[in-house]
């Protein structure tokens, strides 16, 4: 079967908006898309008319818990089954909020992409990390819970840090999770604002642990994203070869040009950063006087980045199951509050997005020729008017490997 769907204005993901446009889907990819009046017929029709089309949007920095809660220990004690069944609605949320693929940088992503795949569930393509690697009494540890016990409970089967101390043990973890099909390796190469006793801008890892991680998933063909707040732990993962950073919270200048030479990537979740400021009642309150002392040099480092020229992408960093997957593309406006014009905060949200999985990235994030027929309908102009951005109301139409799920 053959969709056409036609549009008054359609944006590519990359280059120029289309006024009187057309995508044409055959097989689950497009086939055409472009001007309306130079699409071809292709067999027998099915022909959609919307507003604006443009890509499935992406969140590079996804985290599917099941948490009821803003609070990392709780994700920790959940049973698996239940932590699932919560996260099968915020999937569902994901889709109505036109997010139609997800890297998940930590969480029980790497179980849930192939239920999704299978058509057993309605949610976005998801790529997925497994354990987010962490030094002993890093980001990734919780440091409540008594050492044994906490890996105690990492074995039998709860998605929380796998800690790695030294080369050889670094190298086994990426070995774990690459053995559960892990589409991308995590890493926490600072501390970080949801873990009690460490501090967002101390580095962790030793570069030679960073440096064997990062060749150890290059084996793999994987690339490793890296949790980073501090200025050191940026340099350092820069150095060691990562592809993205994720918060960047302390960036400044030389690390921004360091980000260019390397070629990476920042995802930079202001998202969760609003999210936080307005939670004090329901967030720890170590976590709180955290996210209020990094807020301001967060907004500044996203400024630095834009204008220094930085590759970015989309990510959120949404952790507690809930209504709020279904706004991540909120984090559209903060891309244009930091500099992006709306064109290239799309782009950032789509056309860029898959690049943060390296050699794993699929042909996802465009309207062109052979591209995964993942497409959205919004009911306003995104260029005009980014303010409408995080309200699914406005997603009309979702199609997902050019079926359509809204």
């Amino acid at each position: 079967m053959t969709i056409r769907i036609q549009t008054d204005l359609l944006i590519p993901g990359k280059g120029d908006p289309v006024e009187a446009g057309s995508v044409v889907i055959e097989g689950g990819a497009i086939f055409y898309a472009g001007p309306r009046h130079s699409a071809p017929k292709v067999g027998d029709d099915v022909i959609e008319e919307v507003a604006v089309l443009m890509p499935g949007l992406w969140d590079c920095h996804a985290h599917l818990f099941g948490s009821p809660a803003w609070n990392i220990e709780t994700a920790a004690w959940l049973a698996p089954a239940t932590a699932g069944a919560r996260a099968t609605a915020d999937l569902r949320r994901y889709l109505d909020g036109g997010v139609t693929s997800v890297r998940e940088v930590g969480g029980y992503g790497v179980e849930l992409a192939g239920v999704v795949a299978e058509g057993s569930v309605a949610g976005p393509a998801i790529y997925g990390a497994g354990e987010v690697l962490s030094t002993t009494g890093g980001h990734g540890d919780i440091h409540s819970i008594p050492l044994d016990i906490y890996e105690g409970v990492n074995a039998r089967g709860r998605i929380v840090g796998r800690l790695a101390d030294g080369p050889a043990e670094c190298v086994k973890a990426v070995r774990e999770q690459l053995r559960r099909n892990a589409r991308v390796i995590k890493i926490c190469a600072s501390g970080g604002v949801m873990s009690e006793v460490d501090h967002p801008i101390h580095q962790q890892f030793s570069e030679e642990e960073l440096r064997a991680i990062v060749e150890e998933a290059a084996r793999a063909d994987r690339v490793v994203a890296a949790h980073c707040h501090g200025r050191p732990g940026i340099m350092a993962a820069l150095k060691a070869g990562v592809r993205t950073i994720e918060h960047g919270s302390y960036l400044d200048e030389e690390a921004a040009e360091l980000m260019k030479d390397k070629g990476a990537i920042l995802v930079s979740t202001r998202f969760i950063v609003e999210e936080l400021l307005g939670l004090e009642e329901q967030v720890p309150a170590y976590a709180f006087r955290k996210i209020i002392a990094l807020s301001d040099t967060h907004a500044q480092a996203m400024k630095i980045a834009v204008s220094a020229g930085v590759t970015m992408a989309m990510g959120t960093d949404i952790f507690a199951s809930g209504h709020r997957y279904g706004q991540a593309s909120r984090e559209i406006r903060h891309l244009v509050d930091a500099g992006l014009s709306p064109v290239e905060a799309i782009e950032a949200a789509t056309a860029t997005a898959p690049l943060t999985l390296g050699l794993q990235a699929p042909e996802s994030g465009r309207l062109a020729q052979g591209y995964d027929a993942d497409l959205i309908a919004l009911d306003f102009n995104p260029i005009e008017d980014v303010g409408l951005w995080g309200m699914p109301e406005r997603v009309t139409h979702v199609w997902k490997g050019g079926v359509r799920v809204k």
